[in-house]
């Protein structure tokens, strides 16, 4: 009997438990209000143990972005554009792009199935998403 979780480890779990429900979550500290992502077992603005998680409004800007020519995945056949999201609540995250939004445009959420694992986050330009 094992206490992993079905996906990920114990710091990430939560955000792909999320995934599973089609929700993007991120972390938020309750001592000082800062938000971040990639999942941690403390704040990065005041170290505060324990950030909660809450629930993201999907929506960010592209920050960066590149195009990926080698492949790293079967599931991914490149070519295909990733990009450094930087969302509303504050905290960016890597994620694919669908529709080639530029640098400086505005994203939101979508998501990308698997089998056998939870959905990837995709954002494509505002106008755009569903």
């Amino acid at each position: 009997m094992t206490d992993e979780p079905p996906f990920g480890d114990t710091t990430t779990a939560p955000f792909w438990e999320g995934a599973e429900r089609r929700e993007l979550l991120i972390q938020h500290c309750e001592a000082c209000g800062a938000h971040q992502f990639y999942p941690r077992p403390f704040c990065l603005a005041c170290d505060a143990p324990d950030p909660s998680w809450t629930t993201a409004a999907g929506r960010g800007t592209v920050y960066a972005r590149t195009t990926v020519h080698i492949p790293v995945d079967p599931a991914l056949e490149p070519p295909y554009v990733v990009g450094l999201i930087e969302l509303e609540e504050g905290p960016r995250l890597v994620a694919a792009l669908h529709g080639d939004p530029a640098i400086g445009e505005p994203v939101r959420l979508g998501w990308r199935e698997r089998e056998g694992a939870p959905p990837l986050p995709v954002f494509s330009r505002e106008e755009a998403a569903d």
